[in-house]
């Protein structure tokens, strides 16, 4: 048989294995959303107080001028800015050239002195230099600008007013007072055909000229020093100040931006969350190792840690919504109610490292998050009622407030530096933490968990189920309701789960309704099991474990409710029809599977709980007196019956446990009876 100490023997491969994996996966997620730098993630305000640590250089970086100015000195060059053009030499020979052989004739209606004239202006206006009309247009918006004529490697600058567009030097042909006259004749000989660019852009000059300007521009306006301060907690940003920031976040980014740099610090993080994580399993592996073999809750532990951390990294990348307002109070406060308050603690404290490393002001969060973790577990021991749950909300905020108003005590000398905005980041993290009550009902329901909220629900007696109970079968919901009050007794002395045991025991003898009349408790003078034999009344009597078990599925019962169905009576026998079937039939063999409960045995102390305190209250109503000795002898025999056939060697119960049960059931069985001393007989 299984021993239920032997830890050794729960350490499978599989779920080693699966452990394993879980925390490859937590570890890959976390990693996945943290920020890259958190040092880069400061949300800054000019004008407004500095609500994070006092901040001082890690390194020397250099104060950055500001976009604006930066620009402005780029425009101010630009000004200066005189693109390069190259001269075409080759196009005023070839365009006079076709001018002279078009009109080699001479132009009719004139003389042939017009050619030569036409000719020369024609010269003088290439020499001058002419471009495209768009560059034109665009050059000529300034009339100061100059640009550089680059002939035979040698660039000039000269001034856009002294050189023509196509359509200027069409213009400028007829400046020539001959020409003038001639003009509506000359206008029929289409002389624009003969004035084409000859200068044109050189795009490769002109950039380099450009960057070789823009290179001139100095970047920054200063040097911070490693260890210098920068900005005090409280301290107004100034725009110094916040030039100094922004720099020092510019430059982080691009020492980042080195693959080396990434590497490291890819795996720093790495090692980090796994040193975290690790420390988390080890914590579990040493002093609740239970839990490891319930994955399902080791599951939830994993899961809320890591959904906070990566809530964390959303917010810290984004910038919009102060961490503040993340309700991490609520992982505490679902590991407490699910688990226990030592292990609530030690989720809370690994998720708060992990978070902590992501943030700019990492110390006060970390105190302050614990504080508010502290206060979760203290004031949510039990969680049973919804007021429970806003009054732990409201100890929290003011908690958290409270200690961060010392922080910010001790970090300023005038109370108008103080940042309150964080105080209103606080409240709504109070609010969000009212979510939780109906967060835990999804809770619930993904990993299979029972919270004492549900518990208690079950527990009301106008619930449809045990409604039913009460009215087709009034005495074992009577007997249900006793052994609930004598189970509930001896699990708050023992320390055991008082709700879970007092809600199976109300519903651990469903089973029941679908034949009450062939149940003792339920009889009225009339006794059906005459009618059967010895194994017809057990096999009756029996199903009332596998009746209850198909009524717990069909109203969707817990399994921890259905387990108090399956075990309270764990593989005993229906004695009394066992035994008179022996009587009237001793020389057969009897076959005492069908006078066996199918199981299981007790597995939690809670189980074997309500095993003692159903049978020890069921055979109490059959005492001939109630006087103590008859009592104390009647506990005493069931119980150590129960423990010499082996009934509760599968649970973690113990001697102890057990003798405190006993002192318990007969001083609630004196009470229910209402027991007197035997008085002495006068004869």
């Amino acid at each position: 048989m299984k021993n239920y100490f032997d830890f050794k023997e729960e350490q499978t491969w599989r779920n080693f294995v699966t452990r394993l994996v879980l925390i490859i996966i937590s570890i890959a997620l976390i990693v996945w959303a943290m920020p890259h730098d958190n040092l880069s993630h400061f949300h800054i305000e000019k004008g407004k107080p500095w609500k994070y640590a006092d901040f001082t250089a890690p390194f020397d970086f250099p104060v950055y001028k500001s976009d604006d100015a930066i620009r402005a000195e780029k425009d101010s060059l630009m000004k200066a800015y005189e693109p390069y053009y190259q001269y075409n030499q080759e196009k005023e020979a070839q365009m006079v050239k076709i001018f002279q052989q078009d009109y080699v004739d001479g132009i009719p209606e004139l003389g042939p002195e017009y050619v030569k004239i036409i000719s020369n202006r024609l010269h003088s206006l290439y020499q001058q230099g002419i471009m495209s009309p768009t560059e034109y247009s665009e050059l000529r918006s300034d009339t100061a600008r100059m640009i550089r004529i680059v002939v035979n490697k040698q660039a000039n600058s000269v001034s856009i007013m002294e050189v023509y567009s196509t359509k200027t030097a069409y213009e400028q042909l007829f400046q020539d007072e001959m020409l003038a006259l001639q003009r509506p004749i000359l206008q029929k000989c289409n002389l624009n055909d003969y004035i084409t660019p000859n200068l044109v852009y050189d795009r490769e000059r002109s950039e380099t000229s450009i960057n070789d300007m823009m290179s001139s521009i100095a970047l920054a306006t200063g040097v911070v020093q490693k260890g210098q301060k920068i900005v005090e907690r409280g301290e107004i940003v100034t725009d110094k100040t916040y030039r100094a920031i922004e720099s020092f976040m510019k430059e982080n980014e691009r020492l980042h931006e080195d693959n080396t740099q990434n590497q490291f610090s890819l795996l720093g993080r790495i090692l980090y969350v796994t040193l975290i994580i690790l420390g988390f399993t080890l914590y579990l592996s040493l002093y609740r190792r239970d839990y490891l073999v319930k994955s399902r809750k080791i599951m939830m532990a994993y899961a809320l840690i890591t959904i906070f951390a990566i809530l964390t990294g959303i917010f810290m990348r984004n910038t919009f919504l102060h961490v503040y307002i993340l309700p991490y109070a609520m992982v505490p406060i679902f590991v407490r109610v699910f688990m226990d308050s030592r292990t609530a603690f030690m989720a809370h404290i690994t998720m708060i490292l992990i978070c902590a490393v992501m943030l700019t002001h990492s110390f006060e969060f970390v105190v302050v998050e614990t504080v508010a973790g502290l206060v979760a577990i203290s004031s949510l021991r039990e969680l049973s009622q919804r007021s429970q749950l806003f009054k732990s909300a409201v100890l929290i905020a003011i908690a958290t407030m409270a200690i961060n108003l010392s922080f910010d005590w001790m970090q300023t000398d005038s109370l108008s530096k103080i940042d309150y905005s964080t105080y209103n980041y606080l409240i709504v993290n109070g609010i969000t933490l009212l979510f939780a009550y109906p967060l835990l009902y999804l809770i619930e329901k993904a990993f299979g968990f029972t919270s004492d909220i549900t518990l208690i629900e079950l527990s009301n007696t106008n619930n449809q189920l045990l409604r039913q109970m009460s009215e087709i079968a009034p005495g074992t919901f009577n007997h249900s309701i006793q052994v609930a009050n004598l189970a509930g007794e001896i699990a708050n002395k023992i320390g055991a789960e008082a709700q879970l045991v007092r809600t199976g025991a109300l519903y651990h003898d469903i089973g029941k309704l679908t034949n009450p009349i062939y149940f003792t408790e339920n009889q009225s003078g009339v006794n059906p099991h005459e009618m059967l034999t010895e194994i017809e009344s057990a096999q009756m009597i029996i199903s009332h474990v596998t009746e209850g078990q198909k009524m717990a599925d069909k109203y969707d019962l817990p399994k921890e409710i259905r387990d108090f169905i399956s075990t309270h009576h764990g593989q005993g026998k229906a004695k009394y029809f066992y035994i008179k079937y022996h009587k009237e039939h001793p020389d057969e063999v009897v076959d005492d599977l069908l006078f066996t409960y199918p199981g299981p045995n007790p597995f939690t102390r809670e189980q074997a709980i309500l095993m003692m305190a159903d049978t020890v209250e069921a055979a109490s109503r059959s005492m001939s007196e109630y006087t103590e000795e008859a009592i104390r002898d009647l506990v005493d025999k069931m119980i150590d019956t129960q423990v010499n056939d082996g009934f509760f060697r599968e649970c973690p119960i113990t001697f102890r446990d057990i003798q405190y049960a006993k002192t318990v059931l007969i001083d609630k069985l004196k009470t229910i009876y209402h027991t007197r001393i035997s008085y002495p007989s006068e004869k």
